[in-house]
């Protein structure tokens, strides 16, 4: 044995890289697309992101003050592309971290415009456009998404499969959201009753309540709401670790190459949330505006307009999956998605605004919890057979704009 050799096969001759170099060896993301070729790819990689534009303009409309139609439109306008690169960003950094991390990764972010959206109304005291929007954004994923990917994909196949338990299971935890909305509805009209001796204010929204009422009325929203995160974080288990085959497409799907480093996904990531939180600011801001100066309903606005700043991407991403047939695909991105916002962003926003001293509730007026409850009735009477038809879409999406026609009204 010569004096330079180790005396034992973990010495420093295969000494393990320093901290130092491990960062350097993530930052350098050898093997991985370049710094260049995953920003060309990131920024020039969909024709959506022409609607980039409409960045700027919103922040030179909202500090010159233009016209609240021209402010709400250029903000609008231009989350739609900042939702679509957040989804980018994310898919491409959960393609280097492993099944469990991606899934959380993307139950983290998947709903992201949301959040924004959502803490942002919230902190400017917007309630009714936090909690519209949020119901707004669980009716576009099951009843517009989903059944635009079911008419896609029946007008391609005679009749699509899907796993029936995984479906199941996730509109029964979408029942359960659906239910906890309405426990605090029942709560809050036999208190209006009982103050007012009046039930005709309840049917419309929060009033007459004693505050001995309304603080109740918080104290079962904020319980709920730690509750149903929980059980969400009792869900990630289930579909990511100990019932994931469930979740699994029976149809191979085709490995598509690498785009973005993680390091530039990364960055990336957290750029684009931090201009979309500008975004979405400014667009909470102008809504109010807009919606005196051109009679437009607040409801309608949150419940119709809203979403669709936030699904477009997915939108888009469901159907093309329907029509490769990928159905277990489509039902993730449309129900998990829903139960997303129901069980982690609105539970989530309730807790920041008891932090931040905002009173959000999950009292939803009569209106929106009866509208809630059908939908969610519908999707689960549709999906619990596993297969799907254009017919099926026809009646989600006819659900859908009944729903859009009587907020419009409203």
């Amino acid at each position: 044995m010569s004096e330079t050799a180790p005396l034992l096969p973990n010495g420093s001759g295969n000494r393990s890289p320093s901290f130092s170099q491990k960062v350097a060896n993530f930052i350098k993301a050898e093997g991985e697309p370049t710094w260049l070729e995953s920003y060309q790819h990131f920024i020039f990689g969909a024709y959506i992101n022409i609607l980039l534009i409409f960045v700027p303009l919103s922040i030179i409309s909202h500090h010159l003050q233009f016209d609240a139609a021209l402010r709400f439109s250029f903000s609008f306008l231009a989350i739609i592309p900042l939702a679509k690169l957040l989804g980018d960003a994310t898919e491409q950094m959960s393609a280097k971290l492993g099944e469990t991390l991606a899934g959380l990764l993307n139950a983290s972010f998947g709903n992201a415009v949301e959040i924004i959206v959502g803490v942002a109304a919230l902190l400017q005291g917007q309630i009714r456009i936090v909690q519209t929007s949020m119901l707004g954004s669980i009716l576009s994923n099951i009843l517009l998404v989903l059944g635009c990917s079911f008419l896609a994909a029946g007008f391609k196949y005679p009749e699509s499969n899907f796993q029936v338990t995984a479906a199941q299971t996730s509109s029964s935890l979408m029942t359960l959201a659906c239910i906890t909305l309405v426990i605090p509805a029942a709560y809050h009209s036999t208190q209006v009753v009982r103050d007012d001796g009046n039930l005709l204010p309840s049917l419309f929204g929060a009033s007459g309540m004693s505050s001995s009422a309304q603080s109740g009325l918080l104290i079962i929203s904020r319980g709920t709401a730690i509750l149903l995160l929980a059980v969400y974080v009792a869900y990630l288990v289930f579909q990511l670790k100990t019932h994931s085959f469930l979740f699994k497409s029976e149809i191979e799907a085709e490995e598509e190459p690498q785009k973005m480093s993680v390091i530039a996904a990364t960055f990336a990531l957290l750029s684009v949330t931090v201009i979309t939180s500008f975004c979405a600011d400014y667009l909470v801001a102008s809504i109010e505006e807009t919606a005196e100066r051109y009679h437009i309903p607040k409801s309608f606005i949150g419940l119709i307009l809203l979403p669709i700043v936030s699904n477009a991407a997915e939108h888009v991403t469901s159907v093309w999956m329907a029509m490769k047939n990928r159905m277990e695909l489509t039902i993730t991105i449309c129900v998990g998605s829903s139960i997303q916002i129901a069980a982690f962003v609105v539970p989530l926003l309730v807790i920041v605004g008891w932090i931040t001293g905002h009173e959000l509730t999950l009292f939803f007026a009569n209106f929106e919890t009866v509208i809630l409850f059908v939908s969610v009735f519908l999707v689960n009477t549709l999906i619990q057979d596993g297969k799907s038809n254009y017919m099926e879409g026809l009646m989600l999406v006819t659900l859908y704009f009944v729903i859009a026609l009587a907020s419009w009204v409203t």
